[in-house]
C-alpha cells in the first residue's frame, strides 16, 4: 500500500468532499455562469417590465396617484434588484408566482369586497360632481335666443362603434367646435374644411366624418350625446343642427340641493344613500357611489324582495352541484368497476367510446343537449313519443341541466375512478373473498373506502366547479323557466347566474348588490371545501 503524496502542489482529498478551487470566492462557486440566451432573456424581461411600469407611470402621475406611483417604482426597483443580482435565487422563482396571485386573485378578491360596501351601479357610478353635471345636462332645453351650430356626427374610431363627436360650426362667428361628453373645445380653422352651402364642416384632422346613412344608424347615440358647456350645454336637433340650451336644473351649493327653475321643486343631498332626495321622498335618477356599510349584506339576508330569490337559488345551487357531482362519480364507478372486472373482453373499446363526451367541447354539447329538449321537435320527445315541454316548467328543467351534466360529466369520473381502481391491490379484495365475504361487502368495506381516499379531493373540486357552473345554465335554460313578477331569478338559476344578471341584467345593474352575493358565494365555497379537506384526512388517517 504506498504512502498519499504530499508536498507543494499536493492536495490531501477528504473523501466525499471536494477540494475547494483556489482564486474564487465562496458564494461565486455556487453560481452556474450565465449563457448569452439566458443574458438575452433577461434583457427582454427587464426591458418589457421597465416599459409597463413607465407604460404605467404616466396615467398615475396625470391622476395625481402619488401612492400608487410609489407601489409601482419600489416594485420596479426591487424586480430589478433581484434579478439583476446573482443571490436570492429561491426568490427569483417565487416572485413571479407571488406577483400574478396578487394581480389575478388577491386584487380581484379586494375589489369585490370593496364594491359589496357601496351602491355602485346604474345612477350611482361616478362622483357627486359627475352626478350634478349629468342632472344639469339632462334638463337642457332650448330657449329663445340660444346659439344654434351647424352640426356634423364624427368618431376618431370605428364610424359604426366608436365614440361620437359633435363638430359644431358657428354660422355667426365662423367659429368651429369639436364637443364630446367631456366639454366643447375649440379647433383650428386650418385644420378643418368647412362647406360654404351649408356651413358644415366636411373633414377635420384627426376624426372620421359619417355619412348621413351612417349617422342615422346611430341615432339613439347621437340623441343621447350632451355636450355640457358653461352656459348649459349642447344638443343635436336632428342630424344636421345643434344648439346650446339652458339647464332647467340646477345646482345650489349654498344649500346642497338642485332647484328646477321651472317648478321650482327642491332635490337636497343626502350623502348615506348617494341621491338628491325631494321632501316627498322622490329621488333623482343620477346619484353618486358612496359607501353604505353593511346594508347589501342586510339586504340579502333580510329584505323579503332579494333574501327570497337568494335563499331559493341557494338550495338549488347545493342540489345541482351536489346532484351532479354524486350522480356522475356513481355512474363513473359503476362503469369502472364493470370494466375492471377480469372477466370483461374489449375494454379498451368500450373505454373509448365512453370517453367521447369527455373529448367533445362542452360548450358545443350543451347547445345540442338543449336543442335534444326541445318541446316540439326534440329528439327526447320523438324518440320517446313524449310531450313535455322540458324548459316550461321548473322541476323539468332542472331534471333536464342534471341530466345533461350526467352525460357531461361521467367521463371524467369514469377516468380518474378507473386509475384509483388500477391502484388497489387486488389480494386486498381476494383476501375478503377467502373470509366469506360477499362481493357487496367487499366493495362496501374495501374497494370503495380506498377509493374515496384517493378521489375525495376531486370530488370536492368537482364539487366546487358545479357549484359556479355558469355554462351549465346559460347554453341550456339561461336560468328560466321565470316567473311573471321576477323575471331577475329563475328556476334554474344559480347564484352565478343571479349575480351575473344583478350586474348586467335588463332591469338595471347593482354592482355592489352583486358584488355581496359573490362574497357570500367564496364563503360558502370556501367553508364547505375546508370541512371537506379536514374531513379528507382524517379518512386518510383511518386508511393509511
Amino acid at each position: 500500500m504506498s504512502a498519499p503524496l504530499s508536498g507543494p502542489g499536493s492536495a490531501t482529498r477528504t473523501p466525499g468532499r471536494e477540494p475547494a478551487r483556489p482564486g474564487l470566492p465562496r458564494t461565486a462557486r455556487h453560481h452556474a455562469p450565465i449563457t448569452a440566451t439566458g443574458l438575452v432573456v433577461k434583457v427582454v424581461l427587464l426591458g418589457l417590465v421597465a416599459g409597463i411600469a413607465l407604460w404605467a407611470a404616466f396615467p398615475l402621475i396625470e391622476a395625481g396617484h402619488w401612492i400608487g406611483l410609489g407601489v409601482l417604482v419600489a416594485t420596479t426597483a426591487a424586480l430589478f434588484y433581484l434579478y439583476l443580482g446573482r443571490r436570492h435565487i429561491p426568490a427569483k422563482y417565487l416572485v413571479p408566482g407571488t406577483l400574478f396571485l396578487i394581480a389575478f386573485q388577491v386584487l380581484p378578491v379586494l375589489l369585490t369586497a370593496s364594491t359589496a360596501f357601496s351602491n355602485f351601479g346604474d345612477g350611482h357610478r361616478g362622483s357627486k360632481d359627475d352626478a350634478v353635471v349629468a342632472i344639469q345636462t339632462s334638463s337642457v332645453k332650448q330657449v329663445p335666443g340660444s346659439t344654434e351650430y351647424a352640426l356634423t356626427i364624427a368618431t376618431k374610431g370605428d364610424p359604426a362603434t366608436g365614440p361620437l363627436t359633435f363638430l359644431l360650426s358657428d354660422p355667426k362667428t365662423k367659429e368651429v367646435f369639436a364637443g364630446d361628453a367631456g366639454g366643447l373645445r375649440q379647433l383650428d380653422a386650418g385644420a378643418v374644411t368647412v362647406s360654404s352651402l351649408s356651413g358644415k364642416i366636411t373633414a377635420a384632422d384627426g376624426y372620421t366624418v359619417l355619412n348621413i346613412g351612417q349617422a342615422s344608424s346611430r341615432s339613439d347615440a347621437v340623441t343621447a350625446l350632451i355636450v355640457p358647456t358653461d352656459d348649459g350645454a349642447i344638443r343635436s336637433n336632428g342630424l344636421t343642427r345643434a344648439y346650446e340650451g339652458k339647464a332647467a336644473r340646477a345646482y345650489d351649493a349654498g344649500c346642497d340641493c338642485i332647484r328646477d327653475s321651472e317648478s321650482g321643486k327642491t332635490w337636497t343631498a343626502d350623502e348615506k344613500v348617494g341621491s338628491f332626495v325631494a321632501a316627498d321622498g322622490e329621488r333623482l335618477s343620477q346619484g353618486w357611489k358612496v359607501n353604505v356599510g353593511l346594508k347589501n349584506v342586510g339586504a340579502v339576508l333580510t329584505d323579503p324582495n332579494i333574501s327570497g330569490p337568494f335563499f331559493g337559488t341557494l338550495a338549488w345551487n347545493f342540489a345541482f352541484a351536489i346532484g351532479s357531482t354524486g350522480f356522475t362519480f356513481l355512474l363513473g364507478m359503476a362503469i369502472a368497476l364493470a370494466l375492471h372486472s377480469p372477466r370483461m373482453r374489449g375494454t379498451n373499446l368500450y373505454r373509448m367510446l365512453l370517453i367521447l363526451p369527455y373529448a367533445m367541447p362542452s360548450f358545443a354539447m350543451l347547445l345540442v343537449w338543449r336543442d335534444m329538449f326541445n318541446t316540439d321537435f326534440g329528439l327526447l320527445n320523438n324518440l320517446f313519443g313524449l310531450d313535455v315541454d322540458w324548459f316550461g316548467g321548473a322541476w323539468s328543467a332542472r331534471v333536464a341541466v342534471l341530466l345533461v351534466q350526467l352525460w357531461l360529466g361521467y367521463p371524467y369520473m369514469f377516468l380518474v375512478a378507473t386509475g384509483a381502481l388500477q391502484a388497489i391491490p387486488r389480494e386486498l379484495t381476494e383476501a375478503t373473498s377467502v373470509d366469506g365475504a360477499s362481493p357487496w361487502q367487499s366493495f362496501r368495506a374495501v374497494t370503495l373506502p380506498l377509493l374515496l381516499v384517493a378521489l375525495s379531493p376531486l370530488l370536492i373540486a368537482s364539487f366546487a366547479y358545479n357549484f359556479n357552473n355558469v355554462n351549465a345554465i346559460l347554453f341550456t335554460t339561461e336560468g328560466g323557466p321565470f316567473a311573471p313578477d321576477n323575471p331577475r331569478n329563475g328556476a334554474t338559476d344559480l347564484l352565478i347566474t343571479y349575480t351575473y344578471r344583478l350586474a348586467f341584467g335588463a332591469q338595471g345593474a347593482e354592482y355592489g348588490l352583486a358584488a355581496t352575493v359573490s362574497i357570500f358565494i367564496f364563503a360558502i365555497v370556501a367553508t364547505v371545501s375546508a370541512i371537506s379537506f379536514r374531513r379528507t384526512r382524517k379518512q386518510e388517517e383511518v386508511y393509511s
